[in-house]
């Protein structure tokens, strides 16, 4: 078993690598196009290793659970897959607001979302761990996530208009001034400098570096106990995390520009970790086969890209029509 895990994260390590260009020196924002297309790959790429999973678990290499058929333990990856992807999609929304806030190009931001992503591999590695130990010894937990992931729910319908100026003078940012310095300005994308009297400091790009993972963290609060409903089984929940963060840093650049565009998706991610916080609760009491909750997560989805599109192309009119009306008169 270990020589697999060793296997996978030297995989992973490779496609980061390939993702950020390791060796070029190159410097430059991403375009749409771009992203789009490393997107595509990505996804492609973390969909794939359903067959991975599938082969593993039906022919119960590397000690994976009998009980769980390969066709089962499939679905329950692409739904956990599935899930880890949408729930990044707020992430996103957070993370641009960061960078506006610290005033971050967009020609360093991609060196900001690789350490993130480096850092949010440990970091959900550490805590699904832990999170599938707490499930096994203690089950009454699963009544405090189902009751936590209802109330981030229900928390998302919120307004979050003034997150965008509170980043830079957030707690978090305050109390790592305390304790190192921080240079202002853009020093080349380094994250470490010399001030004026010689001695070491951090960047503003370190320092957005620091934010961007504790936001992580603040959101595997909700990730992992929705994964969590999904399966216990933890290489199924592992691997199909690590999957979907793979794919995080062309994804926000895809959707960064646009998701103002999408603006009842918030609402679909609102329901989708409401339904699988009640799905926790009431785990003991009623049981969701794994390809019903597949079609749930992927009908939430699908429901808030399809009435943002909708919304979006009945807005277009209106704001032509405005336009128009609004002219100088002649």
């Amino acid at each position: 078993m270990y020589w697999f895990w060793i296997g996978f994260f030297v995989f992973v390590a490779l496609c980061l690598a390939i993702d950020l260009g390791i060796g070029s020196r190159q410097t430059s924002e991403l375009t749409f196009k771009s992203a789009l297309k490393k997107t595509i790959v990505w996804v492609s790429v973390g969909m794939s290793f359903t067959g991975v999973v599938y082969l593993i678990y039906e022919n119960h290499w590397l000690g994976a659970n009998p009980k769980m058929s390969g066709g089962d333990a499939a679905v329950t990856y692409i739904s956990a897959y599935l899930l880890e992807e949408a729930l990044s999609v707020d992430n996103i929304f957070v993370i641009s607001l960061i960078f506006r806030s610290f005033k971050i190009p967009g020609k360093y931001q991609h060196r900001v979302l690789f350490w993130g992503i480096i850092g949010a591999v440990v970091f959900r590695v550490a805590m699904l761990g832990g999170g599938v130990w707490l499930t096994k010894q203690f089950t009454w937990i699963f009544y405090f996530f189902g009751a936590y992931l209802i109330y981030s729910g229900l928390g998302l319908l919120k307004g979050e208009d003034d997150e965008e100026d509170g980043a830079e003078n957030s707690f978090a940012v305050r109390t790592l001034r305390r304790f190192v310095r921080v240079v202002d300005g853009d020093h080349g994308g380094k994250f470490l400098v010399r001030d004026s009297h010689g001695r070491r400091a951090l960047t503003i790009l370190a320092v957005t570096v620091v934010v961007v993972e504790l936001t992580d963290v603040v959101f595997a609060l909700d990730s992992i106990p929705a994964v969590l409903a999904v399966s216990q089984e933890s290489f199924v929940i592992i691997t199909s995390n690590i999957m979907a963060i793979l794919g995080l840093r062309s994804l926000y650049f895809m959707l960064a520009g646009a998701m103002a565009q999408f603006d009842y998706l918030k609402y679909a991610l609102a329901g989708l970790l409401v339904f699988i916080g009640a799905k926790m609760i009431a785990h003991d009491h009623l049981h969701v086969p794994n390809l019903v909750s597949l079609a749930i997560i992927a009908g939430f989805i699908g429901a808030g890209v399809v009435a943002s599109i909708i919304a979006n192309r009945r807005r277009a009119p209106a704001a032509g029509g405005d336009d128009g009306a609004g002219g100088t008169p002649a």
